[in-house]
């Protein structure tokens, strides 16, 4: 049932002790090791399958540059690029079915930057002295990564880091050996939507888009589910996406840590993917329960949804504000965009006597955006709320025609 090799990656100069243990310890679970070096000063006490001098030239460089450079930081982004290059190559002639990377903060810098190379469905785990730390944006988590904190672990091996370094080496097994990977036989719609209360059309699309011999995968709009979403945009993972979700953009011009990062909205375009496009939620701020409220929303009722997230409306300016945006990030798109835009409401709490009914700012929001709207740009304007059938069956409408003419490819995306 285990036995599938796991690719284990660290400084062998001065954690080799560590490491070899994890190793003992995927050997004892019937597993294999790959191993690779990526020090640079020292020397392994033994050789590993990958040297650091391997890992370097992968990165068009050599362990020699990187010493000279006199710049350990220098020197390391030379490691993990040439880490990132092996590991992905590794893994697509099958040589390893799972990686464990073990760091302090420098290897865990090298190791954000492997777990971002390989696709989603590599069991990917770090083993890190600043595992959910602060230090670590949300942009570098890949969307799949595990981590654990290595406690009392930073010189040498103890029955407390032991703990850390042997769950992490039965967990990466466990995964490797667990894994359904995505099946790739369906072509696959990236569609972003908040819980089913706030926007519901997915109840409707997603039956729909199956029926017409497509998978779909709903991302969840707070932040990491935006940068998942965007991460797999990035590598051409998505025949079509329907991004119908938009308060991470928002979010992100309101200064909230809740964003889906600076490039939101921006990579399905520049990897060709065709769009569809819709502004639901884009009338909410989110911020996180423990932020400081920007000085310029602390007057703005707030609502604690829970301890984690709180969250208040844009006035009709910033609502402007982010049409703008929207269709800036949209105007640089490679491939067809068509906006959606549903002139009675972009949530459910947007409604007639519902909390976050603002028909000024709705109004000013909609005025906006159609004046921004390129001619180039398909448009549809509609006067239906998100969650009314009537959307549903637009969206419907043009993504029909996109497949009649060619514009979604319904093979499956490599």
């Amino acid at each position: 049932m285990f036995n599938k090799t796991i690719l284990i990656i660290g400084t062998y100069d001065t954690k080799n002790d560590e490491l070899d243990f994890m190793v003992q310890c995927i050997s004892d679970l019937g597993g294999k090791a790959l191993t690779m070096d990526v020090s640079v000063l020292g020397e392994p006490i033994k050789p590993t399958h990958i040297s650091k001098h391997q890992v370097a030239e992968a990165a068009g460089s050599s362990i020699q540059a990187a010493i000279d450079s006199g710049d350990e930081n220098h020197a390391m982004q030379i490691m993990a690029l040439g880490a990132s290059r092996l590991a992905l190559n590794a893994f697509q002639t099958g040589d390893f079915h799972g990686v464990v990377i073990l760091g302090g903060t420098m290897g865990t810098d090298l190791a954000l930057d492997v777990c971002q190379a390989l696709p989603v469905g590599v069991p990917k785990y770090v083993v890190s002295t600043v595992s959910f730390s602060p230090l670590i944006p949300p942009e570098r988590l890949s969307a799949d990564i595990q981590m654990i904190l290595w406690a009392g672990g930073l010189y040498g091996l103890n029955s407390l880091c032991k703990s850390s370094l042997s769950q992490a080496a039965g967990a990466v097994l466990g995964a490797a050996a667990a894994v359904k990977p995505p099946a790739n036989d369906k072509p696959v719609v990236g569609m972003t939507s908040l819980g089913s209360s706030c926007l519901s059309y997915m109840k409707t699309l997603k039956p729909a888009l199956e029926e017409r011999g497509f998978e779909v995968a709903i991302f969840h709009a707070t932040g990491m589910g935006g940068m998942a979403f965007e991460s797999i945009a990035r590598q051409g993972g998505f025949a079509c996406v329907m991004d119908f979700a938009l308060p991470e953009l928002g979010n992100l011009l309101a200064g909230s840590v809740i964003n889906g990062g600076k490039d939101r909205m921006c990579n399905a375009g520049a990897s060709g993917i065709p769009q569809l496009v819709a502004p639901g939620c884009l009338d909410l701020i989110d911020f996180a329960g423990w932020q400081r409220i920007p000085e310029k929303y602390q007057d703005r009722p707030f609502h604690a949804h829970n301890r984690l997230i709180k969250s208040s409306g844009l006035n009709a300016e910033e609502r402007r504000a982010t049409a703008r945006e929207m269709i800036t990030r949209l105007s640089k798109a490679k491939a067809p965009v068509h906006v959606i835009l549903p002139n009675q409401g972009v949530e459910e709490w947007d409604r007639e006597g519902a909390p976050a009914h603002d028909p000024d700012g709705l109004h000013a929001f909609c005025q906006e955006l159609r004046l921004q709207i390129p001619a180039s740009m398909g448009f549809s304007d509609i006067a239906t709320h998100i969650n009314d059938a009537e959307f549903s069956e637009q969206v419907l409408a043009v993504f029909d025609q996109w497949v009649a003419t060619g514009v979604v490819n319904k093979e499956v995306v490599a």
